[in-house]
């Protein structure tokens, strides 16, 4: 599959919604509970960090979002952790297993590099094996368990911590 992969800008928000909504709404993948609107979305994308590197994947006639991946400063309440960044992935379903997230990832390290970033982290939740699988692939470690770490409706979910250094 022929991809364009670049940084996001504004009209993408519509296209981000449409990947991300359903992936909520299925309440497996992810910790988010609450979809966002367009309007939200836009909004996000506006007052995103600029050390933030936020990379989309659309398919060659740039008709359509496949996949998304962002990287945010780990904390802006100290320099300590200026070289870390937390990551996050979202591909969608009828197009994953077909390389996208790994074009992202080249995409997004390049741009973390060129911005200061020597470390990127994520939590994955542990009953999401494939997300899991698909950042160990990009030489991301695990580094440990945050047990109960997030509270889905009323079940608990353990998420799974990980890094990469660049």
């Amino acid at each position: 599959m022929a991809l364009i992969v670049r940084q996001v800008n504004l009209d993408d928000a519509q296209g981000i919604v449409d990947v991300l909504n359903p992936i909520i709404d299925e309440g497996l993948y992810t910790v988010l509970d609450t979809p966002f609107s367009a309007k939200q979305e836009k909004e996000f994308i506006a007052h995103f960090p600029k050390q933030g590197v936020f990379t989309v994947a659309l398919n060659e006639g740039q008709t359509k979002l496949l996949g998304f991946q962002n990287v945010e400063p780990f904390a802006s309440y100290t320099k300590a952790f200026s070289h870390v960044g937390i990551i996050g992935t979202f591909v969608d379903e009828s197009s994953r297993g077909q390389g996208i997230s790994t074009q992202l990832f080249q995409s997004t390290f390049d741009v973390a590099k060129q911005k200061g970033y020597e470390k990127l982290f994520a939590y994955v939740r542990a009953d999401n094996e494939r997300a899991l699988a698909v950042y160990l692939k990009q030489g991301f470690e695990v580094i440990g368990t945050a047990k109960k770490h997030a509270k889905i409706g009323d079940k608990y979910v353990d998420e799974i911590l990980i890094e990469k250094f660049l």
